[in-house]
């Protein structure tokens, strides 16, 4: 159960049975300490783009970026659009280290990937988590991705490597940057380990948010560069066109 003790940090045990909702407190009534309504009232990704996953408005259709050029990124699997409620558990997820939140997000992506599995989509060989610079690490006391890679591999029974991929340059901060802005900034920002063996490798990059896509590219790059076959992108949310 979940408990509030005198001071700011809130602790949830993920042994008991009897779970409260971590987003309105009321009894969880699904596996993932969520109840139904909650559950319900998330924004789904309905249909999007069968490359990059953006939002469209009929199923089965690729988008006008990705007719006009193919990413170096295979196919995009994201759950849920960024909007409200997702995009605020994020943010408390990933800048005031509320854990529980990230987990059960976690989770239900694992959930998600494992009936796309089912479906027809091809496991990965690897998961990678989206790397931090070494200062904005320590800034925050964890890279979201890489916690979020090790609850996939729990789940999915899947191996991952979080220190294959290295980010060598600390960019700004990318939330607030057009595209362009973003690909300038993320030139040469990333590097592999020296151990690290890509060649023939089905990989899957591990992430929060996926906006422009320009981290992504600039990672599947250097992966296909290094020998991978293909590039998988698993993220918790997908943003729409700026505007929509």
């Amino acid at each position: 159960m979940r408990c509030q003790p005198e001071g700011q940090h809130q602790i949830y045990n993920w042994l008991k049975n009897q779970q409260g909702c971590l987003l309105c407190d009321e009894p969880a009534d699904t596996r993932h300490s969520l109840c139904v309504s909650c559950e319900s009232e998330l924004p789904w990704l309905g249909a999007r783009c069968q490359v990059c996953a953006l939002p469209l408005p009929h199923a089965g259709l690729t988008c006008g970026g990705c007719l006009k050029r193919q990413p170096r990124f295979d196919r995009v699997e994201a759950p849920w659009r960024y909007a409200f409620p997702v995009d605020s558990l994020i943010t408390r997820f990933k800048h005031q280290a509320q854990w529980p939140l990230g987990r059960l997000l976690g989770e239900l992506l694992s959930q998600h990937l494992l009936h796309a599995f089912d479906e027809g989509l091809a496991r990965p060989d690897l998961l990678l988590p989206v790397p931090l610079a070494e200062r904005r690490q320590r800034q925050r006391g964890f890279n979201q991705a890489a916690l979020l890679a090790q609850w996939l591999s729990e789940q999915l029974q899947l191996p991952v490597q979080q220190h294959w991929l290295r980010r060598v340059i600390d960019t700004p901060a990318q939330q607030q940057l057009d595209a362009a802005t973003r690909k300038r900034n993320l030139r040469r920002a990333f590097a592999l380990a020296p151990a690290s063996q890509f060649g023939g490798l089905h990989l899957a990059l591990v992430d929060d948010v996926l906006t422009t896509g320009a981290t992504a590219e600039s990672l599947a790059r250097l992966l296909k560069k290094a020998g991978a076959a293909r590039v998988d992108i698993y993220c918790l949310a997908r943003t729409p066109k700026p505007g929509e």
